[in-house]
């Protein structure tokens, strides 16, 4: 019980527990309180290490037993100091400062009747600020005395909430005599009913009405931190109600076994298992209007530095201003139970007829409470001892109308609406789903730029494979000594390889498209070097072709140039000397212009 699961996981941790004490002369057994401070430090920074210490970190927990709870905050501050200063000491051996600890609380601690000390460390404001309109859910919760389960990592958060919880039913913290063992039922079997009222002593008034509710009693247990050696007396026949905490994650797999509802303070979740509690703890139009109300408050005073004080240092939102809010509450409830059993009992009953009453009330006010929460309530053991301790007209005390008692208006629509849709946890979803879409998002995007930058690279790749290309060729081309053929000297070439060929001149040339224009920016070598030799190959039949003719056409002047021009032929030249200007513009029979 002192050291708790998952202790190792902090540098300091509290862990709360309850006791079964032993009967003492003249005294039945009781139940006992325990509080403890855990640490842990590096064994081997110890100046006198004990032979019994044999792992790599030491851990230990100061554990302070008292008779009740209510003084836990005082001495949380002081038990935390001590067990410091006993760990800076680095000698376990050494207990003196253990010793004058023990001695100072018979002296500090002493149970007196003033309560300015008994909500200190238990900050209602957090427990409101997370559960929010929960919070009221699970107060009425509490009454019904089922089987509560509080879960959660942190040992400390875990025992606060549930202290904060119970200390919302005025005077309890004081008459937990019977919480720590379900065969414990002093506090019903020594009870005296009240017979008399102070109205101005807050004490009797508390007294009069049936405070404090007494849930621990038979077959219940209290249990703010509970390790597993417990299971068995949770699983226990005559454990019939409990409310426990735990930090071990099993308890979460068999949640149907062992509780009612699961209260899980890791994910700020009520999970209610049980159909029919789930239909006793559903809050009313006033009962959403009144713990809206309160949570408002809290919201707008919230201060994240300082979360048990609002930021606005006022008693609106204040620890005393909430518990007044339950108090209030309670009594309220108490009050409209009383009268529901009168009118119940007499049909014909009614607030004229009952001069004490007042006029306005309704005519059954727990239907503002939720009537199944009654029904459920009649069932347990706390409503019987309030049954047979209390006056039947105690609505005569205290009015029996809810605090927030009123018409069903547009901005309890609102309100429901709004419930509904939180309850439906629309945020997470979204939020989940954004997360998602995100991730895909991020994913699809690398993989895009993955693809594009590796195709860039490819292309740049092969651009420079033929830069690199098209160099080597004009290398090797220039060590040969060989000359590159235009394309225009192929061209002027192949116009006079033969009369049919067909010249293109540059005005019949088509226009070069982009792609052509592209296509000549990056040539394809190897097909420009087959252009090339097949240019070679054309120019040089040509010349052997014309050396040929050439030949000839020697053989012919030879013969030919000592015989004189015939008559007939200078006649007809002078008689037509426009042809013999134009048969020697074109060369006569080819002598002249090849002689030129």
């Amino acid at each position: 019980m002192a050291l708790s699961d998952g202790a190792h996981a902090t540098t300091e941790d509290f862990s709360y527990f309850t006791l079964r004490r032993r009967g003492r002369t003249k005294k039945p057994a009781t139940s006992a309180f325990g509080i403890s401070c855990t640490r842990q430090m590096d064994a081997s920074k110890l100046l006198n290490r004990p032979a019994d210490v044999t792992r790599s970190t030491v851990q230990k927990a100061l554990v302070v037993v008292a008779e009740s709870p209510h003084l836990f905050g005082h001495l949380r501050e002081k038990l935390s100091m001590v067990t410091g200063a006993w760990f800076a000491q680095r000698d376990f051996t050494d207990v003196e400062i253990l010793k004058k600890f023990q001695e100072s609380l018979s002296v500090n601690l002493q149970d007196t009747e003033d309560d300015r000390d008994t909500y200190l460390g238990l900050s209602l404001r957090e427990l409101i600020y997370e559960y929010k309109h929960q919070t009221l859910v699970l107060f009425k919760c509490c009454l019904l005395q089922p089987k509560m389960l509080f879960f959660g990592s942190r040992c400390e958060r875990l025992c606060m909430m549930q202290f904060s919880l119970i200390s919302l039913i005025p005077g309890l913290l004081r008459r937990l005599e019977d919480c720590a063992d379900p065969d414990f039922d002093s506090y019903a079997e020594s009870f005296v009913k009240p017979t008399s009222l102070k109205t101005s002593e807050r004490t009797s008034l508390l007294s009069y009405m049936g405070l404090p509710i007494q849930i621990f009693g038979k077959g219940s247990l209290f249990g703010p931190y509970t390790p597993l050696q417990q299971l068995d007396v949770l699983a226990d026949h005559g454990t019939r109600s409990y409310i426990v905490g735990s930090t071990n994650s099993l308890l979460l797999q068999q949640k149907d076994r062992y509780s009612d509802i699961l209260i899980n303070l890791d994910e700020s979740t009520v999970n209610i298992t049980s159909p029919s509690l789930r239909t006793a703890l559903a809050l009313s139009t006033a009962d959403r209007r009144w713990i809206d109300f309160l949570t408002q408050t809290v919201t707008s005073t919230w201060d994240p530095m300082n979360p048990s004080r609002p930021n606005t240092f006022a008693y609106m939102g204040s620890e005393e201003f909430i518990r007044l809010q339950f108090e209030e509450y309670l009594l309220a409830l108490l009050a409209s139970v009383r009268y529901h059993l009168y009118l119940t009992c007499d049909p014909t009953a009614s607030a004229s007829s009952h001069p004490q009453t007042h006029q306005h009330t309704d005519p059954d006010p727990i239907v503002d409470f939720n009537p199944d929460w009654l029904s459920a309530w009649q069932t347990t053991s706390s409503y019987a001892l309030f049954h047979a301790s209390t006056d039947p007209h105690l609505f005569d005390i205290v009015e029996p109308r809810h605090p927030t008692a009123g018409q069903f208006s547009i901005d309890d629509i609102q309100r429901r609406i709004a419930q509904q849709i939180q309850t439906l946890h629309l945020d997470d979803r979204i939020a989940t789903t954004k997360e998602s879409l995100n991730k895909r998002l991020q994913t699809g995007r690398e993989k895009v730029g993955t693809a594009v930058n590796k195709v860039w690279g490819d292309i740049e790749a092969f651009r420079e494979a033929q830069r690199r290309k098209a160099a080597e060729n004009a290398t090797s081309e220039k060590d040969g000594g060989g000359a590159v053929v235009s394309p225009s000297r192929s061209s002027s070439i192949t116009s006079f390889s033969s009369p049919t060929t067909t010249t293109t001149t540059p005005e019949q040339t088509p226009p070069i498209s982009r792609f052509t224009a592209a296509a000549a920016r990056a040539p394809d070598l190897a097909t420009a070097q087959a252009s090339v030799a097949a240019a070679g190959q054309r120019a040089g039949a040509y010349m052997s072709s014309w050396g040929t003719w050439a030949a000839e056409k020697r053989k012919g002047w030879g013969g030919s140039r000592g015989a004189a021009v015939a008559p007939e032929k200078i006649a007809e030249e002078q008689r037509s000397p426009r042809k013999a200007k134009s048969r020697e513009a074109r060369g006569g029979d080819g002598i002249g212009r090849l002689d030129a």
